[in-house]
């Protein structure tokens, strides 16, 4: 069992794709992780040994920032756009989208599911 940075890697998947499972790891990162470590990207998690993994658990935790300090550091960043109350604050405090998407029409999972607001009723004569 492959484990790094306290995430278990599955064991029948190519290296590359294994190595995504960790939050703050994508493909291309982890290309160039097996790259720098001298594994075959084809090599799957259960074929790699001791001597590999301890390289790669090495090179994550010395060059990379991964899973809990990546999410805090995450969620302080954007604590620190709502205090100075800049726009993208506003629109993190708001649920609203904050790179500039439409909100008209789409934006459902920022804003959640649809509120339906009753229309005007017709005054009859």
């Amino acid at each position: 069992m492959a484990r790094i940075s306290g995430i278990d890697l599955p064991k029948n998947k190519r290296g590359v794709i294994g190595l995504t499972y960790i939050f703050g790891i994508g493909r291309s990162v982890a290309a160039k992780i097996l790259t720098e470590c001298g594994i075959d990207h084809n090599k799957k998690v259960s074929e790699w040994d001791d001597e590999e993994l301890n390289k790669i658990r090495k090179m994550i935790t010395d060059s990379i920032l991964v899973e809990g300090e990546l999410r805090s550091e995450k969620q302080l960043n954007i604590k620190r756009l709502l205090d100075i109350g800049c726009y993208r604050g506003l629109r993190h405090r708001k649920g609203l989208p904050v790179r500039g998407q439409r909100t008209k029409t789409n934006s459902r999972t920022r804003k959640g599911k649809r509120k339906t607001v009753a229309g005007k009723k017709k005054v009859t004569k």
